[in-house]
Parts: structure tokens; sequence; C-alpha cells
């Protein structure tokens, strides 16, 4: 692939200058090809600015074994990528589920191993913008709380020393097609994005269109919203880390205290001492009749919770036992 320099190069450049331990210099990155328009952008953009970094670039496709021509297009995928001395790591799903959280648990998890072998330390996707718009759309359905609505951020943990990282959230999927026409990059299509029984394509196919239409660039002002949410969620976190002290009496919590503040904060500050405290997967519903439970004019009481846990609170403070502890 030869070199190439255009202005999408550049937007990645300055990018990755703004956000320097996004993809750091030197970096072995796995990334993740699906052959589809987004990550055949991002390996062609990536192979271009690999001389201003020095990465070690390793590819990884997995076959999810769901249509007819999975097998071939890995195959033609293979070779084109090969036929370039690029190196690239194929997989297969034993276990084939057309469930769209069964297999991005899969992916994932190949991913973690293949990356743990390969000595990498970021394990790349093509998500872009429009991608982020979409779950937006589809948390805001779902009543999601803001983090939630805040999620498909640039970079979270995957596994111990190992980031997952999103390059190309500042690029919409419009831009990844223009790309791949502009450097005469193959695209192998999934038949199954045009799937009405999948809900992201839904959202991307009679969603996201009339709300262009309505408003054209909405997606690009949706993913800034999930960005800026995402900024928000991680001020408001550090403000619930400072606060939380001043409500904690030994290993419990204060009760009156607590209560006594407006309810987002209530909210925030008891599921994060449940976190410290190892509760985990608690969601918005059931926090919500905790503190039903909590109110003034309740007594004393007890609930279970995940992990072998129990909450136990009096009228003075909150304290949680593991189930074959006594109170």
């Amino acid at each position: 692939m030869a070199e190439r320099w255009s202005p999408d190069h550049l937007r990645l450049h300055r990018l990755l200058r703004r956000r320097p331990t996004l993809l750091p210099a030197g970096a072995t990155l796995l990334l993740a090809v699906s052959g589809g328009q987004d990550s055949m952008a991002l390996l062609a953009l990536l192979q271009d600015l690999q001389r201003l970094y020095g990465w070690t670039l390793q590819l990884w496709h997995g076959d999810h074994g769901l249509r007819p021509d999975s097998a071939r297009q890995a195959t033609e995928l293979a070779a084109w990528v090969r036929a370039r001395a690029l190196p690239l790591s194929l997989d297969t799903w034993a276990d084939p589920r057309p469930d769209e959280a069964a297999g991005r648990h899969w992916r994932y998890a190949r991913l973690v191993e293949r990356a743990t072998a390969l000595g990498a330390s970021h394990v790349l996707t093509g998500h872009t913008a429009s991608d982020r718009a979409e779950t937006l759309l589809l948390q805001l359905a779902r009543g999601s709380h803001r983090r939630g609505l805040a999620s498909l951020q640039w970079s979270r943990p995957l596994a111990a020393n190992l980031q997952l990282v999103r390059p190309l959230l500042a690029f919409s999927r419009d831009d990844t097609g223009r790309l791949c026409r502009q450097l005469a990059l193959p695209v192998w299509l999934d038949a199954s994005n045009d799937s009405s029984d999948y809900s992201r394509n839904r959202i991307r196919r009679e969603v996201l269109p009339v709300l262009e239409a309505l408003h054209p660039g909405a997606d690009r002002r949706l993913c800034a919203l999930s960005e800026r949410l995402a900024e928000e969620e991680q001020a408001i976190a550090e403000l619930a880390e400072l606060a939380l002290p001043s409500l904690q009496c030994g290993d419990g919590l204060k009760r009156r205290m607590l209560l006594a503040l407006a309810p987002a904060n209530r909210r925030r500050l008891l599921h994060r001492w449940l976190e410290q405290g190892g509760v985990r997967g608690l969601g918005a519903e059931a926090l919500e009749t905790l503190l039903t439970h909590l109110e003034p004019e309740r007594g004393p009481g007890r609930r279970q919770l995940a992990g072998g846990l129990t909450l136990h609170w009096d009228r003075q403070r909150l304290w949680l036992t593991l189930r074959h502890q006594p109170p």
C-alpha cells in the first residue's frame, strides 16, 4: 500500500497529537478487520501513519459463520491482506448463533486472547461517529442512564494492560465510504447489515436518514452530544469520589445525611458506595426501588443484593454483609 496524505490523514494525525495516550508511539496495535468500509478505511489510515508513530500493526478477522458467504469473504480478505505482507490472524466461531450479544462476547474474547498472545497493548475497532449516534438513540429509547448515553467512548479497558480504542469516532460512515473509494480499497459487504432483525440496522436505515433529512449533519451532532455527556459523566464521577467520604462512617454510610441530598446525588453516591462494597450490575430501576425502601419514614430493614451481599440499614446508617456473615 503506497504512502498517501490527505485531509483525512491529517484529521486523524491531529487527533492523535491531541490525545497522545490514545495510540501511543511504538505500541503494538491489534486491529479488528471485518472487511467492511469502516475497518478498511482505518487500516489504510493507520498504515499510512505508521511511519510517523512506529506502531507494530497486527490484524484480526473473525468469521461468525452466520452467512453462507462468510467463509469465502474471510478467505478473500486474508488473501488481499497477506498479498500486502500484513500479519493477519483468523478465527471462526465454533458455535454460531444469531444473537448480537453472544457474537460480541465471542468477538471480544478472541481479541483479548489474540492481543495477549501477540503482546498488543491496544485493540482497535472501526466504530465511527455514525455508530455512536445510533448507540445514543438506542440507549435513549431504552431509558438509559447518562452513562449509557455516553457509551461507545474513545477508549475503555478491555482486560488487564489492554485498551479498546475507537480511533474513527471523528469520522462518519459517509467519510469512510468516501475514503474507500478514493483509495481504491476493496470492501466486503455484510448482508446482515440489511436485516431488520437487528435493532441497530433499523435505527441506521429508518431513523437516522429521517433525522439527516430534517437536520443535515445530525449523526455528527449526536456523536458530539455523546462526547459531552461522557465528559460530564467523568466530571460528576470525580466530584462523587470527593463527596463520598463525608457520608461514610466506619464501614457504613450515614443514612440520614444521604437522604438529605438531592435525588440525583443520592442515586449516584449510593451506587458508588455499593460498587466499592462489591455490588455489581445494579440497574437504575433496582437502585430506585432500594432508595424507596430507605426513605426516612421507613424503619430498619435489609435487602439481598448480587454477589452474595446483603444491605442492612437502621435509623442511622447502612452497611453491607456477606450472606454467611452475621450482621
